[in-house]
């Protein structure tokens, strides 16, 4: 059995599904068991990185095995290459699971190592921001660009880039759902993984990434 999974989606649905598995194909009990670690993030930092480790070189409390279930709204690219050694080389017996929001949030070194869980519904939730965002029209995106760009504090611009990164990861869920009921590939999915890395930064320019995904996503996409 594969000892590390990804699941894309939202953390508290990645949590059940990661909790079903568990007790499903690992046989431990997910009640109150010292051996089944969930720990939840909005951003994963470095710091928390450092702490995931810690946990997965302890031994198992009960028995021998271990589940330790990681997740967050986004994930810091020094996070994860922190991640690498732990889930190549944990330790016998801990199994680790990764929730995000979507697929395209992972460095391609840290997917190579991880096994991707699929969740039970037909079709991901779609943020709501990400829902309003596809069905505007051209100015109306703009208009949406802009509000986001304008923030009074840190707390806001925080927020504003958390609702940012929210329309990005929709956009490319909807697409990946379509890349797979037509069988096809499209370039829109590697341009929005480069627009999400963008805004991983905190002077991240969104009107200007955001008035890029409004010009390269197909009309057709809904």
């Amino acid at each position: 059995m594969h000892h590390a999974f990804f699941i894309e989606a939202e953390p508290a649905e990645g949590v059940r599904i990661a909790k079903e598995y568990i007790e499903e194909n690992l046989g431990l009990d997910i009640q109150a068991n010292p051996d089944v670690v969930v720990l939840e993030y909005g951003l994963f930092s470095v710091e928390d990185a450092r702490r995931v480790a810690e946990v997965a070189n302890s031994a198992a409390l009960r028995g021998e095995q271990k589940a330790i279930i990681i997740a967050a709204s986004r994930a810091y690219h020094e996070a994860q290459n922190s991640l690498l050694k732990i889930f190549e080389e944990p330790a016998p017996g801990t199994h680790l699971f990764l929730i995000l929001p979507s697929a395209g949030q992972l460095l391609p070194t840290l997917r190579s190592r991880v096994q991707m869980l699929r969740r039970d519904e037909k079709k991901a939730a779609i943020p709501e921001a990400a829902k309003e965002f596809l069905a505007a029209n051209r100015e109306k995106r703009t208009t949406i660009a802009k509000k986001l760009a304008s923030a009074s504090d840190e707390e806001e611009r925080r927020e504003n880039r958390d609702e940012a990164l929210a329309i990005v990861n929709g956009v490319e869920a909807v697409e990946y759902a379509n890349l797979k009921r037509e069988g096809k590939t499209h370039a829109l999915l590697s341009d929005i993984s480069a627009l999400r890395s963008y805004l991983y930064e905190r002077s991240a320019p969104i009107r200007m990434i955001l008035e890029h995904l409004a010009l390269i996503i197909p009309k057709e996409l809904k």
